[in-house]
């Protein structure tokens, strides 16, 4: 089933935390209400000490997926497993609601509200490291982030007078520089068309009309939907698309799944698939 705009675009807004007690013991049985937060895990050695994840969190592949929504949290669902922490995430339904009765019921919540810059993405890492008590660790994934990073933007950087389109699903919508995602773009210096049209959307996520898109003749398309069917080739058969130059250089570039939407360790490897697209524009 292809996901609806509000799913995709909670999956990029969802980081100021609120930390369990630091005297509490380190947890043993965690669940994960957060693919980001997941892959966090996991990357810092914490894996062993989770016990179930959402349906979402699918990376990596050894993480234990179970049928637990990280949209709709259900709170005796969560306590058949008797975790010692639960990671939330504050724009789940009635999220507020759920860390009420979790904390009720002693079981400790870490609430996860979504970054908006790298410092607050690798500060999610920190935190989870000092929690689980794997800070060691925590901080080198966030040193080789940055050097990964660091790298890219400096190898591939380009100029505003590359612009480009960043579509989320085929019905427009797209990210201005002001998202988490958009900053990404922005660090290479590129231009977002998506910028422009910022008024139209107060939470950076504007719903572009195809019209617009012509008249901004992107240089580069890069596509957040390619694993729901969309490609350069669908693209191509958009009216009035075809003369795009991000069409006619083929430039419509599919991103890869999942990647795009979450800010753990494999940041890292959506600024080196970005950096490297950009090599290869005409």
């Amino acid at each position: 089933m292809k996901k609806t705009i509000g799913a995709v675009i909670l999956a990029l807004t969802i980081i100021t935390v609120a930390l369990p007690d630091a005297h509490a013991a380190t947890p043993r049985r965690i669940i994960s209400l957060s693919p980001s937060a997941t892959e966090d895990l996991f990357a810092i050695g914490a894996g062993s000490q989770v016990i179930a994840v959402d349906d979402l969190s699918n990376y990596p592949a050894s993480a234990p997926m179970t049928s637990l929504s990280a949209f709709t949290p259900n709170v005796e669902a969560l306590v058949t497993y008797k975790p010692d922490l639960i990671i939330l995430n504050s724009t789940a339904t009635k999220a507020e609601d759920i860390r009420k009765q979790l904390t009720k019921l002693n079981i400790p919540v870490y609430w996860e509200v979504s970054p908006t810059s790298l410092t607050e993405a690798y500060a999610e890492i920190t935190d989870l490291g000092k929690v689980t008590g794997r800070s060691a660790a925590a901080t080198d994934v966030v040193a080789s982030m940055k050097k990964r990073i660091t790298a890219s933007i400096k190898n591939h950087k380009k100029g505003k007078s590359v612009k480009f389109f960043h579509e989320l699903d085929n019905t427009l919508y797209s990210a201005t520089s002001e998202t988490f995602i958009g900053s990404v773009y922005k660090s290479f210096g590129l231009t977002n068309i998506a910028d422009a049209a910022a008024s139209a959307d107060s939470y950076g996520y504007p719903q572009l009309t195809s019209e617009y898109i012509i008249k901004s003749n992107p240089r580069i398309i890069y596509l957040a939907d390619a694993e729901y069917g969309e490609s350069g080739k669908t693209v191509d058969a958009r009216p009035g698309w075809k003369n795009l130059v991000a069409v006619r250089k083929k430039q419509v570039i599919a991103l890869p799944t999942d990647i795009p939407s979450r800010w753990g360790p494999r940041l890292a490897d959506f600024y080196e698939f970005v950096g490297t697209s950009l090599n290869a524009i005409g």
